[in-house]
């Protein structure tokens, strides 16, 4: 998905401090949302059913093995229960610190590319509440792999949620997948920018072994998985135009407050005096003048001057009756 990757440089490094509580705040917004969008058990129960019968139609319904095997094998159920109940809350943010620490060219791309994602999946819960196949009835053919091995983990009838803790999280959120969604984003990070050719090749696995999970735990239909996909694709292709209105509106809005910083400040005239000229012999206090032009000196040579007869004509004088007495004589 280059257009989420690939996107270039911007000679800036992100800070974890305004990461951090952006991410917190859209996270926390997320679920909220995803709690208070709860739809109509029986209209998630239609959907569900919808959705079981369409994929059986086209012979897609890989859900039935899937779940039987994980039902009648602990040695598979029980690691996939917990993979199901941790990785999506461990990977997902270990590889967005990873991007943020080791390849911060290509974080904030990461970061607006899940999002976008995540808010696409909040309007799918909203529009599509869809009942998971283990809330389904029994005659269904489904187990919940979870509440059977519920005694090995922390989760109880509420999924990955915590015992007790069932009533916090909307059950009727499957469609789409944001557990395939997410591991999708991880596995492609991990692909682009991963040098290391095992880190790599869990790129790969990871979506693929997390659409095995959610249908052999009956979380999740195998069309859920699909959308999910698609949520991270239509994410993906968002994410330039998102950026570029990012920063369209963080331009606009450094200009208005360069605008009201400007405003709020005196004007200071660059002339000292402030237009105001002095008049012909006044002098500024505490001005340092020199002895050439201060006004005592200037009062001194005139006093001076007229002691000893007042200019040249006088100094020619006195040389003149100097020389007159040596004539005569």
């Amino acid at each position: 998905m280059p257009h989420a990757t690939a996107l270039p440089a911007t000679g800036h490094r992100p800070r974890w401090w305004t990461e951090l509580p952006l991410i917190a705040v859209v996270y926390g917004l997320y679920s909220l949302g995803r709690l208070l969008v709860r739809g109509d058990v029986s209209t998630a129960v239609d959907n569900g059913l919808a959705i079981l019968r369409f994929e059986q139609a086209l012979y897609l319904n890989a859900e039935h093995p899937l779940n039987r095997l994980f039902t009648s094998t602990p040695s598979i159920g029980i690691p996939a229960d917990f993979a199901y109940a941790s990785l999506h809350y461990l990977v997902t943010p270990a590889i967005l610190v990873w991007m943020f620490r080791r390849r911060s060219a290509a974080y904030r791309a990461a970061r607006v590319w899940l999002m976008n994602s995540t808010l696409l999946g909040l309007i799918g819960f909203t529009l599509v509440p869809t009942c998971p196949p283990r809330l389904l009835d029994a005659s269904h053919g489904f187990v919940d792999t979870m509440a059977q091995y519920s005694a090995y983990g922390w989760w109880g009838a509420g999924a990955s949620a915590p015992r007790g803790l069932s009533g916090m999280t909307n059950q009727y959120a499957a469609m789409p997948s944001l557990h395939v969604g997410w591991s999708l984003w991880c596995g492609v990070l991990l692909w682009r920018h991963a040098k290391h050719p095992l880190l790599r090749a869990a790129g790969v696995a990871y979506p693929l072994i997390t659409t095995i999970v959610v249908m052999g735990t009956a979380n999740h239909y195998f069309l859920d998985a699909v959308a999910g996909a698609a949520v991270m694709g239509l994410g993906a292709l968002l994410t330039r135009p998102v950026i570029r209105l990012a920063d369209r509106v963080k331009g606009r809005l450094r200009t208005v407050f360069a605008t009201v910083r400007t405003a709020s400040e005196p004007v200071r005239s660059p002339i000292v005096s402030a237009g105001c000229k002095t008049s012909a012999g006044e002098r500024i206090p505490g001005q340092r003048t020199s002895s050439a032009d201060s006004p005592d000196a200037a009062a001194g040579g005139a006093g001076a001057g007229r002691a000893t007869g007042a200019g040249p004509g006088a100094a020619t004088g006195a040389s003149a009756n100097d020389d007159a007495p040596a004539a005569a004589r």
